[in-house]
């Protein structure tokens, strides 16, 4: 018998599911999909921070799972004996005119003390090769972004929590303790039983190129992600589309983003494009992560709402959730906890 029953085999309900198993806990995780199949099945894999300024707990819980993040997934790599591509190479950005660079400045001074010394955010010459264009002739580097590849790391998370002696399955009945870790259909079932929406799908298109950046930090120009995978592949996205008629197609806009990012890093212009993916991540009212006591289902707990930063949130969040769930200790932050969305 189970002693954790995880509903959602997304990269929440993996992660807490692996950091249960890793902790002793008899784990079962329970997807009709399989796991993966919703958002957490993308390309893209950016684990990026908010900029180091007025500074809240969203940010510092944020900060905190980056830091964690390359143990986790070695841990996970160790485990499981597959690769979930994780790097930690850093992040280039360009600075589009005076005003931004002066910001970009004051940052670096701020990052000194609220990144604790662990990671640098500076100023530093553009140059060329990969690398955006920037107007000033000046690019923001900081070393605590770092990427993974979002199907290899649900993959390598399934293949550690069975070599824990968990499950992973697509049906059963919940067993032990049950968290709720069902993206946008966890989502819909809170709206449904409140008077307004506590949050929505939210569509994101990206797409994979043929484009062997591997060892090379990533880059985030004219507000898109450009991720070298490990693999010898390059990810770029993404859209953000609160409407939309076909959750799973992609569209006239993931061409503009392809083009964009080619506009934008010209090394990639004749890169030919592999694959192209949509698909809905779930965001809060809040935007921030839904982790805590189930508001509907007494005595049962939640862990949605990752958004664009789930998989840069994971290793916090396993941890946070595991506290609580195995030894009833509660280090969520308050405005993570379901309410602050209602």
């Amino acid at each position: 018998m189970a002693d954790i029953t995880v509903m959602g085999a997304g990269i929440f309900g993996l992660s807490v599911a692996w950091t249960c198993a890793a902790r002793g806990a008899r784990v079962r995780v329970i997807d009709p999909g399989g796991p993966g199949a919703g958002a957490s099945g993308g390309v893209v894999g950016a684990l990026a921070p908010h900029v180091p300024e007025k500074w809240n707990d969203k940010k510092a819980f944020q900060f905190d799972s980056l830091i964690m993040a390359e143990t986790f997934w070695a841990s996970v790599a160790e485990a499981s004996g597959e690769s979930p591509g994780y790097g930690r190479l850093g992040r280039l950005q360009p600075i589009a005119d005076e005003a931004a660079l002066g910001r970009a400045t004051a940052r670096a001074a701020t990052a000194r003390d609220l990144w604790q010394g662990k990671a640098e955010w500076r100023v530093i010459p553009a140059r060329e090769g990969w690398a955006p264009f920037s107007p000033t002739g000046y690019l923001i580097e900081d070393t605590l972004s770092a990427r993974l590849h979002p199907r290899r790391a649900c993959a390598a998370l399934v293949a550690a929590i069975r070599a824990k002696g968990g499950e992973v399955v697509t049906s059963g009945a919940p067993e032990g303790r049950v968290i709720w870790a069902t993206g946008v259909a966890g989502l819909q079932e809170l709206s449904g039983a409140h008077s307004r929406s506590v949050g929505a799908g939210v569509k994101g298109q990206g797409a994979l190129l043929a484009y062997d950046a591997a060892t090379l930090p990533q880059l985030f120009a004219d507000t898109l992600h450009v991720i070298p995978h490990a693999d010898g592949t390059t990810a770029i996205g993404s859209t953000s589309e609160n409407t939309y008629d076909d959750p799973d197609s992609t569209d006239a806009l993931l061409e503009a983003v392809i083009a964009r990012a080619r506009a934008a890093v010209p090394a990639l212009a004749d890169a030919p494009v592999l694959a192209r993916w949509a698909g809905v991540r779930p965001r809060s009212r809040s935007r921030a992560p839904m982790l805590g006591a189930h508001p509907l289902r007494s005595g049962e707990f939640i862990a949605n709402g990752g958004f664009k930063i789930g998989f840069g949130m994971a290793p916090k969040v396993g941890q946070v959730m595991a506290d609580l769930i195995l030894d009833g200790v509660d280090a969520i932050p308050e405005g993570f906890h379901p309410e602050a969305s209602y």
